[in-house]
């Protein structure tokens, strides 16, 4: 689009991260002594809870393979929705990254914020399977839980992203039929705040900086930038460093600023040129 084509894989990010939350949860089932004797992980899967639903009503006598078993989860991501309320500066830089000789940097333009939403589906045939799962999520959600995420690797762009839950519902689909399998769901409603990156870009680092001061003869004549009227002080910042590797403030024993990287421990050189 508009002559670029990138992508970050950042909304994928969010999917494989909101996944990696659940995707490690047991029950236990007990008997009647409150001994243990069954441990269960919970498949996670994605897509939206209609589809298993279908599944586990295709085969009531569970004989087809269509079928499938509970407890399970399922997520899927619903909405996307500008975020106005944190949005930055758009012509922000982002700069955290440098060519492999240091002479030019990565950058971005500061990202958009979005607000993701995620629904998580908790199917469960009895109550007991269901409370302990929901258990197990709700204590760290309070409401939000905070993740730190490396969105874009290019320019080492680490967020913390909070996830917010929203919501907790319950429904059970038995309707009394002694054939219909029972499933009771929980939905879970949380909102990611995300960010989207624009592509990357490339500049040459700046190495000299040069401020120039000038002063009107007369109160009645204006500044004019670029020119000799009135006096005049010419400021110059480079880094500075010696051929042994330290820094220096003193430009007869640095070496050329071009041959300075930016990781290096250089010093500051200030020049000041008068023209009084």
């Amino acid at each position: 689009m508009f002559g670029q084509t990138w992508s970050h894989d950042t909304i994928r990010k969010y999917v494989i991260l909101f996944g990696t939350l659940f995707d490690s949860i047991y029950i236990n089932r007990k008997n009647s002594t409150g001994e243990t004797v069954q441990t269960l992980k919970i498949p996670l899967n994605y897509g939206p809870k209609e589809k298993f639903l279908a599944r586990v009503n295709s085969d009531s006598t569970l004989s087809r393979s269509t079928a499938i078993t509970l407890p399970r989860m399922a997520f899927d991501m619903t909405t996307m929705n500008y975020a106005a309320d944190r949005k930055p500066n758009t012509i922000n830089r982002l700069t955290k990254a440098y060519t492999p000789d240091k002479n030019k940097a990565s950058y971005q333009y500061a990202p958009v914020p979005y607000d993701f939403t995620f629904s998580l589906y908790i199917m469960v045939k009895n109550a007991d399977d269901g409370t302990q799962i929901i258990e197990q999520i709700l204590p760290y959600f309070t409401p939000e839980w905070t993740a730190t995420v490396n969105l874009v690797p290019a320019i080492d762009g680490k967020y913390d992203i909070p996830i917010i839950l929203n919501d907790v519902s319950m429904e059970d689909t038995y309707e009394g039929n002694f054939e219909t399998r029972r499933a009771i769901i929980y939905t879970l409603t949380f909102t990611v705040k995300g960010w989207l990156f624009g592509p990357t870009k490339t500049s040459e680092i700046i190495k000299e900086i040069d401020v120039d001061i000038r002063i009107p003869k007369s109160g009645d004549l204006p500044i004019i930038a670029n020119t000799a009227v009135g006096n005049s002080v010419v400021i110059t910042v480079t880094p500075g460093l010696t051929a042994n590797g330290e820094p220096t403030s003193n430009a007869a024993l640095s070496i050329s600023s071009g041959d300075i990287a930016v990781g290096d421990n250089y010093g500051f050189i200030v020049d000041f040129e008068e023209n009084m």
